[in-house]
Formats: C-alpha cells, sequence, structure tokens
C-alpha cells in the first residue's frame, strides 16, 4: 500500500508542472471566465507545492546552503522576467512597478517568511536556534541593497522625482550584481559553515540525516520540474491578476495591493519549504530561504530594470515613500536585534509578523 502511494505521489508532482506550463501556454494573454479562473488557481496551487518537493529534492542532493540558494535564485529569474515583461507592456503603473515588488518581496520575506520561521521553530522545539554570522552577514546584505537602491532615488536631486539619474541607476545595478556575487561566493565557498544549521550546543549540522540522498539523475529531473513549475507558478499569477485586479478595484482598495497579492503568489514555494525547514529545527535553512530570496529579489531585479530601461519608455520610479522607509528601518533594526543573539523565542517571530501585518495593513489603507 505504501509503495504505491509514495508512487502516486512522485506522479503527481511530476505531471503537475507539465499541465501548468500547458495551461499557462494556452491561457496566455486571454481574458478568462470565471471556470477558467478557478482552474487556473487549483493548478496554481498545485504547482506550488510540486515545485516546493522538487526544490526539497534538489536541496537534499546538493546540501546546505546550495539547496535555498537554487530555489531563491530560481525563483527569483522567473520573477524579475515577469517584471520586465509586465513593464514592456506598458501603461502608468509600469513605472512604480519593479520599485513595489522589491519592496514587497522584502517586507515578505523579512518579516513574514522570517517571522513563520522564528514562531513555529521556537513553539514546537523551545528555542529557535541558528548562526548569527552568517545571517548577519546576509542581513547587512539586504539592509544595503535595500538602502541603495529603494531609498536613495527619493533624496537623489539629479533627476526630480524619486528616480535615479542614468549614471546613478548604472551604479546602483552594477553594487547590486557585485554585493549579491559576493554575498553567494561567501556563503557557498569561502565561510560556508556560516549558513549551515547548528544544533542547540552551537555545532554545525553538515550533514542531513533523514534520508539517503536522491541519485544524480533524480536530482537533474527534479530541477527540470522545479523550472517548469516556477515558471506555470509566475505565468498563472500574472494570468489571475486581471480578476485580482477586478476584486481589489471592487473593493475599493490602492492599486498596489495587485502587486503584494502577486509577490505573496510567487514567494509561496519557498514560504512553504522554509516553514518546513523550521518545523525540522533547520531553522538556518528558513532564514537562508527568506534572507537570500530578499537579496536575489533586489541583487538581479535593479541590474534587469536598468537594463530593460535602455529600450523601455517612461518614467523608471525606485524611491519609496516616507512611510514604507520607516517600515524599512524598523525592519532592519528588528532583524539586527533578532540576529544578533543567535537564537530566538515566539516572542522574536510575533514582532516580525506583527510588522509584516503592519505593512499588508498600510498596503489595503494607505
Amino acid at each position: 500500500m505504501i509503495v504505491p502511494l509514495r508512487s502516486l505521489v512522485t506522479r503527481w508532482t511530476a505531471v503537475v508542472p507539465v499541465v501548468a506550463v500547458v495551461l499557462l501556454v494556452l491561457t496566455w494573454g486571454r481574458d478568462l471566465p470565471g471556470a477558467m479562473v478557478a482552474l487556473v488557481t487549483v493548478v496554481l496551487a498545485g504547482a506550488v507545492l510540486a515545485a516546493v518537493h522538487h526544490a526539497e529534492v534538489v536541496a537534499h542532493r546538493v546540501g546546505e546552503p546550495f539547496g535555498s540558494l537554487v530555489l531563491a535564485v530560481a525563483v527569483t529569474i522567473i520573477e524579475v522576467a515577469l517584471i520586465v515583461t509586465l513593464m514592456a507592456d506598458g501603461g502608468a503603473k509600469s513605472s512604480t512597478l519593479a520599485r513595489d515588488t522589491v519592496f514587497a518581496a522584502v517586507m515578505i520575506t523579512c518579516n513574514g517568511i522570517v517571522g513563520v520561521g522564528l514562531l513555529v521553530a521556537s513553539l514546537r522545539h523551545g528555542l529557535a536556534v541558528f548562526n548569527a554570522e552568517g545571517t548577519g552577514a546576509a542581513l547587512a546584505t539586504v539592509a544595503t541593497l535595500a538602502t541603495l537602491s529603494l531609498v536613495f532615488p527619493t533624496f537623489t536631486t539629479s533627476k526630480p522625482g524619486p528616480e535615479f539619474s542614468t549614471a546613478q541607476l548604472m551604479f546602483a545595478a552594477l553594487a547590486s550584481l557585485v554585493l549579491y556575487g559576493l554575498f553567494v561566493t561567501t556563503q557557498t565557498v569561502r565561510h560556508r559553515d556560516y549558513f549551515l544549521p547548528v544544533t542547540r550546543q552551537g555545532q554545525v549540522i553538515d550533514v542531513d540525516d533523514h534520508a539517503d540522498a536522491p541519485s544524480a539523475r533524480a536530482a537533474r529531473i527534479s530541477m527540470a520540474l522545479l523550472a517548469l513549475a516556477l515558471v506555470g507558478v509566475v505565468g498563472l499569477a500574472k494570468g489571475v491578476s486581471p480578476t485580482i485586479e477586478s476584486g481589489v478595484e471592487a473593493a475599493g482598495m490602492p492599486q498596489s495591493v495587485v502587486g503584494v497579492i502577486i509577490a505573496l503568489l510567487v514567494l509561496l514555494p519557498e514560504t512553504i519549504a522554509a516553514l518546513r525547514s523550521a518545523r525540522r529545527d533547520r531553522v538556518q535553512t528558513s532564514l537562508n530561504l527568506a534572507l537570500g530570496s530578499a537579496m536575489a529579489s533586489i541583487g538581479l531585479t535593479i541590474p534587469a530594470v536598468a537594463l530593460a530601461s535602455v529600450w523601455l519608455s517612461g518614467p523608471l520610479v525606485l524611491g519609496l515613500g516616507p512611510t514604507h522607509m520607516v517600515l524599512l528601518v524598523l525592519t532592519v533594526v528588528v532583524s539586527s536585534l533578532t540576529v544578533v543573539p543567535g537564537r530566538a523565542t515566539p516572542l522574536q517571530g510575533g514582532v516580525h509578523l506583527v510588522l509584516f501585518a503592519a505593512y499588508l495593513e498600510l498596503a489595503v489603507t494607505p
């Protein structure tokens, strides 16, 4: 009974990504009726679960911190492609699309995912324990990237409005790539042990003793299916966005809420993967996913939109408003206080979740 059940699960996680991509091709650029929106939503949810499954297979094969890096980079690359595609469509909303998406990703990852991970791990295991050196380095990189890309444009004077001049935008793009490249090198080569899970006594856990690692062939298949699943997640999320926009407009909420909802959908695979790691008391892996996703979102999106701005018409607004800047500063300060001890109680998780709830509240009622 167990073997057929496992076979069914394996087939299901292999079929759904293909179905998601086929459905994406059939529905791309079309107005969807209500029944089709419901079908797309179901397949989207299945693609998210399939993506998490295949990401865990790849992560188990390559080990940490490479596993969390694979999922973070894969999701972000596809997300960046989606942003550039939407910007190419033009319209008044495209000028702030990159800013809104990147800031939403930072708030979701640094407060939502981090908060859920710390809360679950501390409630389940008594205390959430992680490596302060690696997490602190990741947080410092996220804070620097966010300030350079999202705060400085509000105060620069070379160009009117919260925009960079061409030279400033090129510098921000180059700095983002350099910092992200340095971090990945630090995480995977020079100081890999800083980003591995630790025991209650502070000893590094370099081997996952839960099961044997999958074969190289199985990992390659899962990598391909992970890519298909993520394409399906992002593409189908875009497909249902008109329905979301209509619902948001009917509810009288700001248009920026659409970006928040889409970001939540796109980051759902990482959220589930981080939650599973926290339940297994692998808090460092959960934090790697959260902060790595925030870093990749900024470090890859800003260079991409800087390059795209060469042929795209219209302004590129990157600077945050006062309310969002206060939220960003508070997030960095609270995150620093959370990281320094290398351990957290449910209180720290709750504080991050309250900040995330405040962000959502201000998005709905600015």
